[in-house]
């Protein structure tokens, strides 16, 4: 049987000490670590995990997620299905597991909890206590998903409580989120059995839910940007920390993962052993994971690199197998299904206006690197009796268009986008991925939502006379194209909706979270305009 040896600076998480020594690989597991003195001076660490992360937003499909972040130092993740469930359901989780069967990377699924997210917009499929039973059920489904319905925790609403109970049964974690909550509601949320967060946004709030006896996940994502908010906490509370992204574009996470988190904390200055434990050793006992963390007997999964102080990634090892070297990932592409659900009508002109009524109206504001809104009062622009967008404000109409059944879109205004011309839209649009667009005249916005309708799913950019597209074939909202392609692609039509006006960091996801209803204060749903602090719909009226 084959084995090979590795030899450098062995970190180890468990321990919490560094030595030189030699790692021994055979059949896939550590079959020996001897501490002893080498010549190398790279260090031997345990992949790198991502402790929450929806593999969706990367508009990836599993294999092609793998390809790009394995060569980041990462051998796994910690994944929560729930975008594609929320179009196809069970079926969807079950593509996303036997499409990440194919390739050498360690993904660990969720049983989404909250499927739709509320009952006040439209998505696809419903994951109501029985589905959960037969997900949870299954070995390759290791926890329940973000209980993103923190008032039915609250109030004890029946299937709620069904559905962590069931968690409970099977004796597996419970993944919350509950921005904002505080005080006795955190500790009556944790109370119910959910043992992680990552949506804390202060670190007032981190500390509270760690006090509540939750374990605090610290965000970096595209949009939603929280570490330098809570990265402190890895001096306060090393051992209740993790590391994730959540949400993560495919051209973000071509230039780096968890490996961008760990350098922004060595350079503040943060232990390297509490750094590497919050991206290793908390996620693989936390969730029960088989990653391996450099001890004898584990899976050898591990990467090499040069030294702390640059952190750069030489080689990625999963199972005893080379994935990535030098930047370049060796996991090959694979055959994936197009599985789909889209039956969304063209509109037109007359479908997203709002005739005026001579009252200022509601407008909410996206926040850049924020999930959250702010919600203000503005007088309109009228044009020919109607409500209209006026650029000059910066305040655009907004619309959210159920993509499962032929209807018309809900329409409001919102501030912050930025554009001064054009429109874009998507069919990503958390978390029941309606199609969802922002635009500068209604002819933009009914131009570049058609497009998506045509196309079936995929990110559209219009300034007025050139369109971009990059379809999502895969539920409307992943790519089954070469990932380095679709990162191209993206990056291409990111560009060219900043080349609009746009100021924010990432247009895209920003607009996917207008729809976010479960985060306050102001969302969109197909339905219409939704209060996130009274959990009830609003009126576009002031």
């Amino acid at each position: 049987m084959e084995e090979k040896i590795f030899e450098g600076n062995i970190v180890d998480v468990v321990a919490k000490r560094i030595f030189k020594g030699q790692i021994k690989v055979v059949a896939g597991h550590i079959a020996d670590i001897k501490e002893m003195d080498v010549e190398s001076d790279q260090y031997i660490l345990p992949g790198l995990i991502d402790a929450h992360v929806h593999v969706e937003s990367s508009m990836l499909v599993p294999s092609e997620f793998a390809r790009l972040a394995s060569v980041h130092g990462t051998t796994a993740t910690v994944s929560d299905p729930h975008e594609i469930a929320n179009v196809l359901g069970v079926a969807g989780v079950e593509f996303m597991i036997e499409n990440a069967k194919k390739v050498p990377f360690g993904f660990n699924f969720g049983a989404p909890s909250c499927v739709p997210a509320t009952p006040f917009e439209t998505a696809g499929a419903e994951l109501g206590a029985d589905e959960i039973d037969q997900l949870l059920q299954r070995k390759d489904i290791l926890y329940l998903s973000e209980m993103m319905n923190f008032p039915g925790v609250l109030f004890k609403d029946e299937q709620v409580m069904e559905k962590l109970a069931i968690a409970k049964k099977y004796n597996k974690p419970v993944d919350g989120h509950a921005p904002g909550v505080l005080g006795d509601d955190a500790r009556k949320y944790a109370a119910a059995g959910i043992s992680t967060d990552h949506e804390c946004f202060t670190i007032e709030e981190a500390r509270d839910k760690i006090a509540a006896g939750m374990k605090v996940q610290i965000r970096e994502g595209s949009a939603a940007k929280n570490f330098e908010a809570l990265v402190p906490l890895l001096n306060e509370h090393p051992d209740m920390i993790m590391f994730c992204s959540d949400d993560k574009h495919p051209d973000d996470l071509e230039r780096g993962h968890i490996n961008e988190l760990i350098k922004r904390a060595l350079h503040d200055g943060y232990s390297f052993i509490d750094i590497l434990r919050a991206c290793t050793y908390i996620p693989v006992k936390h969730y029960k994971l088989e990653s391996g963390l450099l001890q004898t007997g584990d899976a050898a999964d591990f990467c090499l690199i040069d030294n702390p102080e640059s952190f750069n990634v030489l080689e990625t090892w999963y199972r005893g197998g080379l994935i990535a070297k030098n930047g370049k990932s060796l996991i090959q592409s694979v055959e994936s299904k197009q599985p789909n659900n889209f039956n969304a009508r063209k509109i037109t002109l007359e479908d997203i206006r709002i005739a005026d009524e001579g009252r200022s109206v509601k407008v909410f504001e996206a926040l850049d690197g924020q999930l959250i809104t702010t919600v203000k009062s503005a007088q309109p622009k009228v044009l020919e009796g109607n409500l209209v967008s006026d650029n000059k404000a910066d305040i655009l109409k907004i619309i959210v268009m159920n993509r499962y059944a032929p209807t018309k879109p809900a329409v409001a205004f919102v501030q912050n986008f930025g554009l001064k011309k054009g429109a874009i839209a998507s069919s990503v649009a958390h978390d029941s991925h309606n199609i969802i667009a922002v635009g500068c005249s209604d002819e933009d916005i009914v131009h570049v939502v058609n497009q998506i309708v045509d196309a079936k799913g995929g990110v559209a950019c219009t300034d007025g006379e050139q369109d971009m597209l990059l379809p999502l074939p895969v539920a409307g909202i992943m790519s089954n194209d070469d990932a380095h392609k679709v990162a191209r692609a993206y990056e291409d039509i990111d560009k060219m909706a900043k080349s609009l006006g746009s100021k924010l960091n990432a247009p895209y996801m920003t607009l996917s979270f207008m729809a976010l209803l479960v985060i306050p204060e102001l969302k969109l749903s197909d339905k219409g305009l939704f209060d996130g602090q009274k959990f009830e719909f609003t009126s576009v009226f002031q």
